[in-house]
């Protein structure tokens, strides 16, 4: 295991909010609002952000904006726009809509798998091959979510071998990265190093990330954990935004805010600027017309408009 003293000088974080995030909310969004998070978002500096999701508006109606979404958003040269995609209706209404990078899912649970996508895990990795071989055919990037690696609200314990296979699957596709997700946050720890650790045998770790839910208020620490093991990669949501709507009790994805600020406390870089993230929280918060999930984020905003109070 690293020493503190070993952690990373940078990360890369991956914005998942405009997808992920808002992807269960009950109320419309408009496309114009999505356009002005993502925009935000960009303007933060952020590598990588999840944008859109191109499926079935009858199973996420949040996201049948998408195109609208893509074609409207101000793209900042060096930031890669992803969309998840289910199969290749999807990958080529994405295509259309100019993505850098498709998004494909497995699960590390065969339970879960049946639940969500209705299929087993091999079936679900069979009808990703050729979503992934015209993604490489269309020079874009790949990569690979696999949801329930730490636990399945169906079938509880999932082994880190089954995360495993799993992972040697979506490699075989081409991936160019993939995501180790704790969909209903239960992971603690060493559990999570372990799991990185196995993962890790059958991918390399520096194309590894990290996707946690705070289910449980482990998130950040499993990111720590997870820094200390070797990896770089982070998925975070702006304002908590987020959860699984296939997984009963599943809060919100961490705080983009809280991960930033944590980051920031270590020392290591992330080439993103935690004032305008904190301005992007509050703004889709208001937009849904609740508080903020990023405590680090409602904190700055606090403070910022203290400040502002204080100088006039």
């Amino acid at each position: 295991m690293l020493s503190s003293a070993s952690l990373p000088k940078s990360v890369k974080i991956v914005e998942v909010g405009p997808r992920d995030g808002l992807q269960n909310e009950a109320q419309t969004i408009s496309a114009d609002v999505k356009i002005e998070l993502v925009n935000r978002l960009s303007a933060a500096g952020f590598p990588n952000v999840e944008a859109a999701s191109f499926v079935s508006p009858k199973w996420v109606p949040q996201m049948a904006t998408s195109a609208d979404v893509m074609a409207g958003i101000a793209r900042r040269p060096g930031t890669i726009y992803s969309a998840l995609v289910p199969n290749m209706k999807g990958f080529e209404a994405a295509l259309a809509a100019g993505v850098d990078e498709i998004v494909i899912f497995a699960a590390a649970s065969e339970a879960f798998s049946q639940k969500n996508i209705n299929c087993s895990i091999a079936e679900s990795i069979a009808r990703f091959r050729d979503v992934a071989a015209e993604a490489k055919r269309n020079n874009l990037r790949l990569r690979g979510a696999l949801s329930c690696a730490f636990g399945c609200p169906y079938q509880g314990a999932v082994s880190a071998d089954s995360v495993a296979d799993v992972v040697q699957r979506l490699r075989d596709l081409g991936c160019d990265e993939i995501d180790i997700a704790d969909t209903i946050g239960v992971a603690t720890p060493r559990h999570v190093q372990a799991v990185m650790q196995r993962a890790a045998q059958e991918f390399p770790i520096a194309q590894l990330s990290g996707h946690f839910h705070d289910t449980y208020g482990q998130a950040l620490a499993n990111i720590y954990a997870s820094l200390e093991v070797g990896i770089t990669i982070y998925h975070a949501s702006v304002a908590g935004l987020g959860g699984c709507p296939y997984a009963k009790g599943a809060t919100g994805n961490v705080a983009t805010e809280d991960v930033l600020y944590m980051m920031k406390g270590l020392g290591i870089e992330t080439g993103i600027e935690l004032d305008a993230v904190v301005d992007a929280g509050q703004f889709i918060s208001h937009h849904l017309g609740r508080k903020s999930a990023g405590r680090a984020g409602n904190a700055l905003a606090a403070k910022k408009a203290d400040s502002a109070c204080t100088s006039i």
